[in-house]
């Protein structure tokens, strides 16, 4: 029988996949190919824009013949933010790497215009601070290291987008050049109240208003595909939203206060609130969008957000370093202690992100005495991650219009019991830990089912099967906090300001 399922794309840092998506929110089908990185520089992070598409060509192929007789009815795209790639608008061909959403080479931009004093004026109108990770810096950067990049930009002559834009493009064989406003709001081009670009940050970044996508809806048809390979043509494209985002919706589109953490290579923490939230050391930002008819135009929720930039990363890492097989491995190799030993890791391999936003921040290896062990520095390891996340968790406490009251998690890193055991012990709140491994690109194929008509709401969304496992907390309170004293002193020795650390949620 010949079943109609959605292909959702899950394009990441590191992994491509592919899953397809029956109306009963099943997966019948998935395929994860691996994505090259490399690193020419200290601090520089990018990959190749070809050798993405190349990614999602083969996990499409992979995926259609695990799953045998199947009808696509939609496509959705869900995306590694941030990242930005420059190509020809002609050949389609790319002008330049795809600079990834870790990469620090931008940072003299950023800090050119903090001390112009501008970044108050940026955080006020997209929600977002000053740092090397958003798009904006990357995308000038681009520009300026292609041949007359500037002015061909200026002529429309070539494109300048984020992941889910360049896979919409190739997907539809060149006709769309779309981005949405989970893509846009990360970028510090976008107005967040006015859900457009906006002109001055268009000058103030240097960035060309010709060479941008369209912006739309998470949710809402924005393309058709291209007949190649396993992909037939006259498809709609009806979702597009960045990965974390759809983490989020995967979840089963929760409600306001909700606090989700994606574990991945770095971690997101999301909440959605009913209105646009500021806090400090946190980004303002898009949780979800729907198009709806006209006149009625588009649904949007916010969220607040706090990006981290090492956490996955870490574990994967130390790994390395100790010669082991695999992050199992290291979480065996963990266990063997039952507590660091005093030692801490802090993983600023490319300054911290939220809440500290301390680009010149380094890593650092604490507590070491002469009876460390390499299992305490693998414990210490997992538990950086944990404090990373509270370090959030302690502003939005403060800040946010509801205080956490639990977690919901997902993510590669998040498979493993001990860091769940050791997430819930740092933040003394439950940790719900989602038992699929594709949340995001499921997020994608709900927002492509609802604007497609397999879903006629968010409410059927949060009717679909899904299935948590429970971590509560087990250590005291006053064990919990003296641990997280040591990682905050370990924290201030790693800034590249100490004097100026921004201090984030309550004194401890």
């Amino acid at each position: 029988m010949n079943e109609p399922v959605i292909l959702a794309i899950d394009q990441g840092t590191t992994n491509t996949k592919a899953v397809l998506v029956e109306p009963n929110g099943r997966i019948v089908a998935r395929a994860s190919i691996r994505v090259p990185l490399d690193f020419p520089a200290p601090g520089w992070v990018e990959s190749d824009g070809r050798a993405i598409w190349a990614t999602v060509l083969e996990a499409i192929e992979r995926c259609m013949a695990a799953a045998g007789d199947a009808t696509i009815t939609a496509v959705g795209v869900t995306n590694q933010r941030e990242s930005v790639l420059a190509w020809d608008r002609g050949t389609g061909e790319p002008l330049g790497p795809c600079v990834s959403w870790q990469c620090r080479r931008s940072t003299a931009i950023c800090e050119d215009l903090r001390d112009r004093a501008l970044e108050p004026t940026v955080r006020a109108k997209t929600g977002l601070g000053l740092d090397p990770m958003f798009s904006a810096t990357k995308a000038r950067w681009l520009l300026d290291h292609i041949d007359q990049g500037q002015a061909r930009a200026a002529r429309g002559k070539l494109c300048v987008g984020t992941v889910d834009s360049w896979l919409a493009w190739n997907l539809s064989g060149g006709t769309a050049f779309v981005t949405d406003l989970t893509n846009a709001s990360r970028t510090l081009l976008l107005d967040l109240d006015k859900l457009r670009w906006d002109n001055d940050l268009l000058a103030l970044f240097g960035v060309p208003s010709a060479a941008l996508p369209e912006v739309r809806a998470s949710s809402g048809q924005c393309g058709t595909t291209k007949a190649q390979g396993s992909i037939p043509g006259g498809i709609p494209i009806a979702a597009l939203i960045g990965d974390s985002h759809a983490a989020l919706f995967g979840h089963g589109a929760p409600p306001y206060g909700t606090v989700k953490v994606t574990y991945g290579t770095g971690s997101s923490v999301m909440m959605p609130v009913a209105a646009r939230s500021d806090a400090e050391g946190l980004s303002s930002t898009i949780a979800w969008s729907l198009e709806r008819p006209e006149p009625m135009g588009t649904d949007v929720v916010y969220a607040l957000e706090g990006n981290i930039i090492a956490t996955g990363a870490t574990l994967a890492w130390l790994t390395d370093i100790l010669g082991l097989a695999d992050e199992a491995a290291l979480g065996r190799l963990a266990a063997e202690v039952v507590d660091t030993g005093g030692v801490v890791v802090v993983p600023a391999f490319a300054g911290l992100g939220a809440p500290h936003w301390d680009a010149g921040a380094r890593g650092l290896v604490a507590g070491l005495t002469r009876g460390s062990s390499r299992a305490h520095l693998a414990l210490a390891a997992f538990e950086s991650v944990g404090y990373q996340v509270r370090d959030i968790i302690e502003v939005l406490r403060v800040a946010a219009p509801e205080r956490p009251a639990a977690l919901v998690a997902d993510g590669g890193a998040m498979q493993s019991d001990l860091l769940a055991r050791l997430q819930a012990d740092i933040l003394g709140l439950p940790v719900l830990r989602s038992r699929s491994l594709d949340v995001a690109a499921l997020g994608a194929a709900y927002l492509a089912g609802l604007a497609t008509g397999t879903w006629d709401s968010p409410e059927a969304i949060r009717h679909l099967p899904r299935s948590f496992d429970t971590f509560g907390p087990t250590v005291a309170a006053e064990a919990r906090e003296r641990g997280y004293l040591d990682w905050r002193a370990a924290l201030d020795r790693s800034r590249s300001r100490p004097d100026g650390a921004r201090r984030v949620g309550k004194e401890t």
